[in-house]
């Protein structure tokens, strides 16, 4: 198998093995646009933590203001879509050039 490499690949160490080695690997995204995703990632959880809950003691009954609270119903869906739109930017921001 090798012999077929090195017969019909005269370059084969230099094309696969030398252009690897010695460039540091490109990362699609900047550091601060990882920041940014963890930011975004924490506001989708405190939303969704907000949203969570509601067991009753007695099953038996329904707490009508428990349920349809303002944490739940307003708060919490405008954080998880706030943190969407967090994480949108996350992907969509350039980094600076640098000088």
């Amino acid at each position: 198998m090798t012999t077929f490499i090195k017969k019909h690949f005269k370059n084969f160490k230099e094309i696969f093995m030398s252009s690897t080695s010695n460039k540091q690997p490109d990362f699609l995204f900047d550091k601060s646009n990882y920041k940014w995703m963890l930011i975004g990632v924490a506001v989708i959880l405190v939303g969704l933590f907000l949203m969570a809950g509601g067991k009753s003691p007695d099953p038996h009954t329904f707490n009508y203001d428990e349920i349809y609270s303002f944490r739940r119903i307003t708060l919490a869906p405008i954080l998880i879509l706030a943190g969407l739109g967090i994480e949108v930017f996350a992907i969509i921001k350039k980094d600076k050039p640098q000088a």
